[in-house]
């Protein structure tokens, strides 16, 4: 299959507010997603990412991500979400994403890629340990939604 990989655009908004439903569904927590193309187009300077096209120019999946500075390390970039629908897992689209997010972290020149992963994902936490990722269990979330 062709996969096209480019940066997220305003005409994506609706079909990726689907997809953010869809991801929420697939954690088990529907009701935490409560984003909208309204809220995306007020705050578009804060979302960066990707998304994965078909020939048709349909969106296959998406990964957002944004610069951090940690202080053990310095700056890095965070990957909020990355998400494939389930049609089009296993075809490399996931691999696709996350390799154009390693590669623009590297060419930032950030000292790392950090993300989370549900500790009862087994299928991504290998993926992402074929990376060469270090998948630990040090530490929990913590949100303050307001």
């Amino acid at each position: 299959m062709t996969v096209t990989i480019r940066p997220i655009e305003e005409r994506d908004y609706a079909t990726l507010i689907l997809l953010f439903q869809e991801f929420a569904c697939f954690e088990k927590l529907p009701e935490k997603m409560t984003n909208s193309v309204e809220k995306m187009l007020a705050e578009k300077e804060f979302l960066t990412g990707l998304v994965a096209l078909n020939p048709e120019n349909e969106i296959l999946g998406y990964v957002t991500y944004f610069f951090g500075y940690y202080t053990w390390i310095g700056k890095s970039l965070y990957m909020d979400d990355l998400y494939v629908r389930p049609d089009f897992r296993g075809a490399g689209v996931g691999t696709k994403l996350i390799k154009e997010v390693i590669a623009f972290a590297k060419a930032e020149n950030c000292k790392k890629l950090r993300w989370q992963v549900s500790e009862w994902n087994q299928p991504a936490i290998d993926f992402y340990k074929s990376l060469g990722a270090n998948v630990d269990a040090v530490e929990s979330n913590c949100d303050l939604v307001f």
